[in-house]
């Protein structure tokens, strides 16, 4: 009996090329708020649940943040990050991944912790329809990476045992979910973590992007 694999993708950084512009976004929200805070250090949080975000800006800046403050980083976020969507594009080979791995009927699904306000943007950069395609965003689940919930609520859409999933994601966040659920953590080089956090965060394997994920499917129970 074979056992089929299902994949689950995040989006900003391993479908798309957006985690520069989500970055930017942040800064701006942050600045309009008065919170000092390194470009570097948000490229890091990029991913991450919102409230672990804020738990960690806190910690970095040592200065409260409650709940309408947050709310209002959550909105000035959203605003810069959807001027920006003339710029967002697919990562190489995206398009064919998904092409193909609905071609040989390998069922997919999309997990991001971004909620559709900026996920949607995402999206329509990659020509998918949220209505026809299994989607998962952080609206829909209670919390977000580095808790697996997103990927089981996805793994659930598809009628898949989150077992026999792989979760294909450009961030630490992503492999530590994946490890919490027990499916297999595939990492991608194209969100700007390195090889070596990727594996540490217990990525089975790691490629440069989706175009080079496609070219080595067969080592992830892919068959061409």
């Amino acid at each position: 009996m074979r056992i089929e694999p299902a994949f689950l993708f995040d989006l900003d950084g391993t479908l798309v090329d957006s985690v520069y512009q989500h970055v930017l976004a942040w800064k701006e929200a942050l600045d309009n708020e008065g919170l000092e805070l390194s470009v570097w250090r948000i490229h890091r949080k990029i991913g991450m649940s919102g409230g672990l975000f804020t738990n960690q800006l806190i910690r970095e800046t040592g200065i409260p943040i409650d709940e309408e403050r947050g709310e209002r980083l959550r909105r000035g976020h959203a605003r810069a990050y959807q001027r920006m969507a003339d710029h967002i594009r697919p990562l190489p080979g995206a398009r064919d991944l998904l092409a193909w791995l609905t071609s040989v009927g390998i069922a997919w699904a999309i997990a991001t912790s971004g909620r559709m306000e900026t996920a949607g943007v995402n999206l329509r950069a990659l020509g998918i329809d949220p209505d026809k395609v299994p989607v998962v965003t952080r609206d829909e689940v209670k919390y977000a990476k580095p808790d697996p919930d997103l990927f089981l609520a996805a793994a659930e859409k598809l009628g898949a045992p989150i077992e026999t999933a792989v979760v294909v994601g450009d961030s630490i966040w992503d492999m530590r979910a994946a490890a919490r659920c027990r499916a297999l953590g595939v990492g991608l080089l194209c969100g700007g973590y390195g090889a070596e956090e990727l594996q540490k965060a217990t990525a089975f394997r790691v490629y440069e992007d989706p175009a080079d994920l496609l070219a080595h499917i067969d080592e992830l129970g892919g068959r061409r």
